[in-house]
C-alpha cells in the first residue's frame, strides 16, 4: 500500500522537481550549442586539421560564454537585460571573438554571426520583446544562410542544408526550451501563491478560534463582576460568590488559550527546521541546515516561533541565493542561528517588529538575540537556557 506523502514531504518533492527541470533545460541549451559547434569544426575540415580545430576552440569559447547567461536567466524578471551589465557584456564580448575568429577560420559568415546573435536571445528580454529578438535574429541568420553563405555551403547539398538549417534554427530551439522552463516557473509561482493562501486561512481560522474562546469567557467575566458589584451591600455573601466565579472564568480562559497555543506548538523542531528550508529552496536559495541528533530535546515553544519568524524575515528582507540553518548545543542552553545573504543595502537591524517579537520571546525564557551583518551575510542568532534530554 502505497503511503501518503504529508504536505511537508510533497513540497519537497516539487522544489526538487523544479530544481532537476531547470538542468534537464540547461543542459538541452548546451547540447544543441556543442553540437553546433561540432558541425561548424566538420564543415571546416576541408580548409585543413588546424582550421577546424580552431573552429572547435572558439566553439568551446562560444558555449562556456553562454553559461554566466543561461544561470542568470534562472531568476530573471519582466525587465529589460539592464541587470548584470558588466557579466552580459563580457558574455557578448566573448561571443563576438568566437564569431570573428570561427567566422575567419572557416571562411563562413553563418559561422561569424551565430554566436552573437544566438547569446542576444538569451538576454533578459521581456516575453513580448524576446519573441521579436527570437524572429529577427531567425530572419537575419536565413538571409546570411542562403544569400551571403550559399555558394560556399552549397545549399543544394545535403551537408549545406545540415549545416545552414540548424545553424539557423539554434536560436528557436534554445528559447523553446527556456520557454518550458518559464511555463515551469509559473506554475511554481501559482503553488506558492496557493500554499500563502492557505496559511493565510489557517491564520484566519486561529484569530478567529482565540476571538471565540475570549469572547465567550471575557463576557461571562464581566457578567459575573457586575453581579458582583451589584450584590456588594445587599447580599456580601452571593457577592463573593460571583467573585469566584469569576476568578474560576480567568482560570478557565487562561487555560483555554494555553491549549490553543500547545496545538500549534507541537511541532517538533526537526520538522520545523525541515519546513524553513524548503520554504527557503522553494524560494529558489540554496539551503544548508545542520541540527543535532537530539533536536527535539529543545525547547520548541520558544525556537518554533523564531525559527518560523526568522525563515519569513529571510524570505522577506534577504536576496534569496542562499541560507544557512544551524540549531546547536550552547553549554547547558541551545543556540539557533539563520544566515542568509543580505538584499542590495540592508543593514543588520533589531528594530523591525519580527525582531521585536524575537527578542521578547527569547528574553522571556532567559535567552538573548542577536543580529549582525557579517561581510554579506545578514545573521540572527538566537540563544536560550534548556536542560538536557
Amino acid at each position: 500500500m502505497t503511503r501518503e506523502r504529508t504536505p511537508l514531504q510533497e513540497s519537497a518533492r516539487l522544489t526538487r522537481g523544479v530544481a532537476a527541470t531547470w538542468w534537464y533545460t540547461v543542459s538541452a541549451v548546451l547540447f544543441f550549442e556543442v553540437m553546433m559547434a561540432f558541425l561548424w569544426s566538420v564543415g571546416t575540415l576541408w580548409r585543413g586539421p588546424e582550421a577546424a580545430l580552431g573552429v572547435a576552440a572558439v566553439g568551446i569559447l562560444w558555449v562556456a560564454s553562454t553559461v554566466p547567461l543561461l544561470v542568470a536567466y534562472r531568476h530573471r524578471t519582466d525587465q529589460l537585460p539592464g541587470e548584470g551589465r558588466l557579466r552580459v557584456a563580457l558574455c557578448l564580448a566573448a561571443a563576438v571573438l568566437a564569431g570573428a575568429v570561427g567566422g575567419g577560420l572557416s571562411g563562413s559568415w553563418l559561422v561569424a554571426a551565430v554566436p552573437v546573435l544566438h547569446s542576444l536571445v538569451l538576454l533578459n528580454w521581456p516575453r513580448g520583446v524576446r519573441l521579436r529578438v527570437v524572429l529577427a535574429v531567425v530572419v537575419v541568420l536565413g538571409v546570411v544562410w542562403l544569400v551571403v553563405d550559399g555558394p560556399l555551403l552549397g545549399i543544394g547539398t545535403f551537408d549545406g542544408w545540415l549545416f545552414g538549417f540548424y545553424s539557423t534554427l539554434l536560436p528557436v530551439m534554445s528559447v523553446s526550451s527556456l520557454w518550458w522552463w518559464d511555463v515551469l516557473v509559473t506554475l511554481d509561482r501559482a503553488r506558492a501563491v496557493e500554499s500563502r493562501y492557505a496559511a493565510s486561512q489557517e491564520r484566519l481560522r486561529v484569530a478567529t478560534d482565540v476571538h471565540d474562546l475570549q469572547g465567550h469567557h471575557l463576557q461571562v467575566i464581566a457578567l459575573q463582576l457586575e453581579l458582583a458589584d451589584r450584590l456588594r451591600d445587599t447580599d456580601p455573601a452571593a457577592s463573593a460568590e460571583h467573585l469566584r466565579a469569576a476568578r474560576a472564568s480567568v482560570d478557565a480562559a487562561r487555560q483555554g488559550t494555553r491549549d490553543l497555543a500547545t496545538s500549534f506548538r507541537s511541532v517538533p523542531l526537526r520538522d520545523e527546521l525541515a519546513n524553513a528550508a524548503d520554504l527557503l529552496r522553494a524560494a529558489g536559495a540554496t539551503v544548508q541546515a545542520a541540527l543535532p541528533r537530539d533536536a527535539d530535546a529543545a525547547p520548541a515553544d520558544v525556537l518554533g516561533p523564531v525559527i518560523r519568524e526568522t525563515t519569513t524575515n529571510a524570505l522577506r528582507h534577504g536576496g534569496r541565493r542562499w541560507a544557512r540553518l544551524e540549531l546547536a548545543r550552547d553549554g547547558d542552553g541551545w543556540r539557533y542561528e539563520i544566515a542568509n545573504d543580505a538584499d542590495g543595502d540592508a543593514v543588520a537591524s533589531d528594530d523591525g517588529t519580527g525582531l521585536d517579537g524575537i527578542r521578547r520571546r527569547a528574553e522571556e525564557a532567559g535567552g538573548a538575540l542577536e543580529v549582525a551583518r557579517e561581510g554579506a551575510a545578514f545573521v540572527v542568532r538566537v540563544t536560550v537556557p534548556g536542560g538536557v534530554a
